[in-house]
């Protein structure tokens, strides 16, 4: 059984596994930008295949994508073409590009950010990056859902889906590493064409939401908005319209900051 991260190593199976016909993702965080009055210039950070940037893109707005993944990077210049797609870590970055309006962080990227240091490296980045006033919109998994609930913890989950004659099968187990502060995952991915499984290995880190509000407000950043929902990936989904909830405590956190300092 080999250790390594199938779908972000293969991009074209990522997006088989995670369809978004409707541009949800993007289309969340185009609304996000235009009611807080963002500008045109936007940075996708963790912009994974390039989706999301390309949405941003053909709603007018000045999109580069950056990724740590080459995979990601190629497949993205290849799939959804307008953005300007560039290697970074988002846990420290200098693009030397002009101020940016907005940075944009999807689908729990910022969780990268494992330690204290690094999500200072984060924002200490992104404020480098933006011009005054400049917006930080982020969706993630929310740590608060994890204090006394288990249900995504007790048990295995299983995921089949089929792609070019071959059909993928998963199973997932969550775990809290209370000391890190992090969910760690461990995923096996098993196919009917006579490959080995495949074990992947990934961690998040848990932000409760007073403790975000602080270390943004430590880097400068006014919090606008910190809900649990509606977003792309909350059920029910996000829809044209849709205003944030006041609550903080669905498995989701979406945020919204501007840079004041």
């Amino acid at each position: 059984m080999s250790s390594t991260n199938l779908l972000t190593d293969n991009p074209a199976l990522y997006e088989a596994r995670f369809p978004d016909e409707e541009r949800l993702a993007g289309r969340w965080a185009e609304d996000c930008l235009r009611r807080h009055g963002a500008g045109a210039r936007v940075l996708d950070l963790g912009c994974g295949t390039g989706r999301d940037a390309a949405h941003l893109h053909a709603a007018g707005r000045t999109v580069v994508g950056a990724d740590l993944s080459e995979a990601m990077l190629d497949h993205a210049r290849g799939h959804h073409p307008g953005p300007r797609y560039v290697r970074a870590d988002l846990r420290g970055f200098d693009l030397a590009e002009p101020p940016f309006d907005a940075v944009v962080c999807l689908d729990s990227a910022l969780l990268y950010c494992h330690t204290n240091d690094e999500i200072d490296g984060f924002l200490s980045s992104c404020r480098r990056c933006l011009a005054p006033g400049g917006l930080l919109v982020a969706e993630m998994r929310n740590g608060a859902f994890f204090l006394g609930r288990t249900e995504l913890l007790d048990r295995p989950s299983f995921n089949g889906f089929a792609w070019q004659g071959t059909t993928y099968r998963s199973t997932t187990e969550l775990g809290v590493d209370r000391t890190a502060q992090l969910l760690r995952r461990t995923r096996v991915w098993t196919a009917d064409d006579g490959t080995p499984p495949v074990e992947q290995h990934s961690a998040w880190r848990l932000f409760f939401p007073q403790e975000l509000r602080h270390v943004l407000a430590a880097h400068g950043f006014e919090t606008l908005a910190l809900h649990d929902g509606p977003g792309p990936r909350t059920e029910p989904p996000w829809r044209e319209g849709d205003l944030p909830n006041a609550t903080a405590d669905a498995d989701r956190l979406h945020l919204v900051a501007r840079l004041t300092r």
